[in-house]
């Protein structure tokens, strides 16, 4: 497997990847799907942290984006969707593109990557409760599910309120 950057090649294969993680076959596009849409049209988007993963036989079996959000007014990512094809889940691959993707952002010197997800799943990365670090969520029902993950540029005067991407609010 290999892991890159996101050509314009491989938008339609990332949405029907991105379909087929999140939404049952022969049904309309999930939501995640027309979020991605959304964002490759702002200014959120950061095509060098839209990463996909491409298996051995040249099929796309993953995806991952992290767009620009803000904690307060101090820039942070928010990671997500993050797609791994059905027939490639439990894997490796969505593990290979989560550690592929905080290498990239750490790489270009962001401080935090922030996410809505299963704790259980995340903390193997190194993602903890954003309270820990006095980062809260859009929504304050999110708290059990909302995690950073703290990088080489993050410093303890990064906190607030996180706030995704414009699209993520219509979501």
């Amino acid at each position: 497997m290999l892991i890159g950057r996101e050509s314009d090649a491989d938008i339609d294969p990332v949405a029907a990847v991105t379909s087929a993680a999140f939404g049952p076959p022969d049904s309309p596009p999930p939501l995640e799907t027309r979020l991605l849409e959304e964002l490759r049209l702002t200014d959120a988007w950061l095509p060098q942290l839209s990463l996909v993963a491409v298996a051995d036989d040249g099929r796309l079996a993953g995806h991952v984006v992290c767009t620009r959000g803000h904690v307060d007014a101090s820039p942070a990512l928010g990671l997500g969707p993050l797609s791994v094809a059905p027939d490639r889940q439990r894997g490796g691959v969505g593990t290979a593109l989560i550690h592929a993707v905080l290498g990239a952002a750490d790489a270009l010197d962001e401080p935090a990557v922030v996410l809505l997800g299963d704790p259980a799943y995340y903390a193997r990365f190194g993602f903890r409760p954003a309270a820990e670090y006095g980062i809260t969520p859009p929504q304050p029902d999110w708290a059990p599910h909302f995690q950073v993950r703290t990088l080489h540029a993050w410093t303890p005067e990064l906190r607030g309120r996180f706030a995704y991407a414009e699209p993520f609010e219509r979501a």
